[in-house]
């Protein structure tokens, strides 16, 4: 659960500005996508694969 508390003077803007910053880096919209249908675990295991592939590549590529 994403909680934002709001400060002394602090607009409804910059606080829902705060809280979509706050659900994206939680994660919560990607769970709820990847959560939508169920996925075999097969398919789970080589998109877990895809991404790691990728990640490293990122990696190697930022040490260059």
């Amino acid at each position: 659960m994403t909680n934002v508390v709001a400060g002394g003077n602090e607009s409804f803007e910059s606080l829902l500005r705060r809280f979509t910053r706050k659900v994206q880096q939680d994660g919560v919209l990607s769970e709820v996508r990847h959560r939508e249908y169920f996925e075999k675990k097969s398919i789970k295991r080589k998109r877990k694969a895809a991404a790691k592939r990728r990640k490293s590549t990122r990696v190697a590529k930022k040490r260059v």
